[in-house]
């Protein structure tokens, strides 16, 4: 009680401190400092602004200076220092990796080293027609179908699922059964034409069935010759593998495996023709390591024949772009061998 009243009385009347710390037995008075550093604890404290301590003037400029520049102070140089101290300097020795450049284990050449081509033919202008024979090789379309990627083998289900949608488990069936259908009567219609079976051609002409795809490929039939083989199993002696080529014949003067194939929809590039490249590419390869045939093949052909008549796309693959897709089916042909 008796500090408060004393506080209280410091508040009222400063002028009278010197007054109150007079010592009776001292005549001397405390030094007015000591009475500083008392009032500090019982007054209320001043706030001391921090920025009150910083070279104003050094500021401002230093504000001034990142205000008024409006544009990047850096430049192509600078970033190339910047990437040079954080990274280190480009490497200009080493190319690029590419995606797919793998390289199959167990490679063989396409075109086939060891195989003598006769000079004289004896049968040339009969077509080989060896029909395909029941063995444990694996088909060029099973290899395909089971090594299929994950991204086509999405879609096809995809596509699979909305056909049922649409036309039901049975109505989906049917339409499966008359693709296969069509395929065959026209790789028929056009064997007939190759053999000129004319009689044969002009009824299959007049099937509704066939008609679109027959007036279809009409501008490309026009430019193939010499037809050396038609529906002809092929088997590669050395990699155990074996497929049914549709045709080989000479395209605007060059051999090529053809193959034949109906679409209901427009395939104007290569890459619209999925695997069937790589299945051109395994049939090629078959040919010239199969003793059954006395030549050799280069060059490729898919032509992609449409059901409304509209004329077909025929996608030329020469022997550079066979080599590649050859390359890839290996890769393919290995990976199925070691999945069974």
């Amino acid at each position: 009680l008796v500090r408060m009243k004393f506080l209280q009385l410091l508040s009222r009347k400063p002028g009278k401190l010197e007054m109150l710390f007079r010592i009776p037995f001292c005549q001397k008075q405390f030094p007015y400092m000591c009475l500083a550093t008392s009032t500090c604890l019982y007054s209320k404290k001043k706030k001391v602004n921090s920025y009150e301590q910083v070279d104003q003037e050094k500021y401002k400029n230093l504000v001034y200076s990142v205000t008024s520049y409006k544009t990047s102070a850096q430049t192509p140089e600078t970033i190339f220092e910047e990437d040079n101290l954080l990274y280190g300097p480009p490497n200009k020795h080493r190319p690029p990796v590419k995606a797919g450049t793998k390289t199959p284990k167990n490679w063989v050449p396409l075109i086939n080293p060891n195989k003598r081509i006769p000079l004289l033919n004896g049968d040339s202008n009969l077509p080989i027609k060896i029909a395909l024979q029941k063995t444990k090789m694996p088909s060029v379309t099973r290899i395909l179908q089971q090594t299929i990627s994950p991204q086509q083998a999405f879609c096809l289900e995809r596509w699979k699922e909305k056909m049922i949608l649409e036309l039901g488990k049975d109505g989906f069936a049917e339409y499966t059964k008359n693709l296969f259908l069509q395929g065959e009567l026209f790789h028929a219609a056009l064997e007939s034409i190759f053999l000129s079976e004319e009689i044969a051609t002009e009824e299959q002409r007049e099937d509704d069935v066939i008609s679109g795809y027959l007036s279809s490929v009409q501008h490309v039939l026009k430019d193939i010759s010499e037809v050396k083989a038609l529906e002809s199993a092929v088997q590669h002696e050395t990699l155990q593998y074996l497929g049914l080529v549709d045709c080989v014949a000479k395209y605007r003067g060059r051999l090529c495996v053809i193959d034949w194939k109906t679409s209901e929809k427009p395939k104007p590039s290569l890459k619209n023709t999925f695997d069937n490249p790589l299945q051109v590419a395994a049939y090629i390869g078959a040919i010239n390591h199969d003793a059954s045939y006395d030549f050799q093949v280069s060059c490729g052909l898919i032509v992609v024949a449409y059901k409304n008549g509209s004329p077909a796309h025929p996608h030329f693959m020469d022997p550079a772009l066979c080599s590649q897709y050859w390359n890839k089916w290996l890769l393919r042909l290995e990976e199925y061998m070691d999945r069974n």
